[in-house]
């Protein structure tokens, strides 16, 4: 299947700013627009009118999680809410080394996902249908995307956070979100540190998004 022409040149882009994916990281990178398109006809997992930019909105926003933290060998990761694999797929595609789990509450989301993980070859990736607060287990690193509010993120997850770092970053919660944050953060209560995507990419379509890390 040829890609359209802006999923194309979307990824000549987000091929620009990883220049260090190997060969096969930059198939497996092709072979998400088919793969989602595929299951786009199906379940709607990504807006139908947004699939053409599925490369920019929702890979590349993804893998800004990659300008913060790069996640060392050995590492666990968890995904909550992951809808269609965002951010948990490219962040495994970009950091095999590292075990990615990605938990959502919506069955057929999640039976999308893994069988996207099986075509792309993931060994590093395992899905879970349940909701944030019933995973069980400890995590370096815990990712999200405009799932919740920050604190009732951090009440979900924070007992799930191992406290033995073995990253520069120390571990806690990576959450994208967009928007006017400020009310959100205040009301949090929490120790953060907010971080324009444009500070990463500088197409225009993040100058409204924001990576916002809390620390354990």
């Amino acid at each position: 299947m040829s890609l359209p022409l802006i999923a194309e040149e979307q990824l000549e882009q987000l091929f620009a700013y990883f220049p260090e994916l190997t060969e096969h990281q930059r198939q497996q990178m092709i072979r998400l627009f088919p793969l989602y398109d595929e299951w786009n006809a199906k379940i709607n997992v990504i807006s139908r009118k947004d699939i053409g930019n599925l490369y920019l909105h929702h890979v590349l926003h993804s893998l800004s999680i990659a300008r913060l933290v790069k996640f060392k060998a050995g590492s666990a990761v968890l995904d909550i809410g992951t809808g269609g694999g965002f951010p948990g797929i490219p962040l495994a595609i970009l950091f095999p080394k590292t075990q990615f789990h990605l938990v959502d509450s919506i069955g057929k989301k999640i039976r999308v996902v893994q069988t996207v993980a099986e075509a792309l070859e993931l060994t590093n990736v395992r899905t879970e249908h349940a909701r944030a607060e019933q995973v069980k287990g400890q995590y370096d690193f815990i990712v999200t995307r405009a799932v919740a509010r920050l604190g009732q993120l951090h009440q979900w997850v924070h007992r799930k956070i191992k406290v033995k770092s073995l990253h520069d970053t120390y571990n806690g919660l990576i959450c994208l979100k967009g928007g006017n944050l400020e009310d959100e953060l205040q009301a949090s209560h929490l120790n953060y540190a907010v971080y324009p995507i444009t500070d990463f990419f500088k197409d225009a379509y993040f100058e409204t998004k924001y990576l916002v890390y809390v620390p354990l």
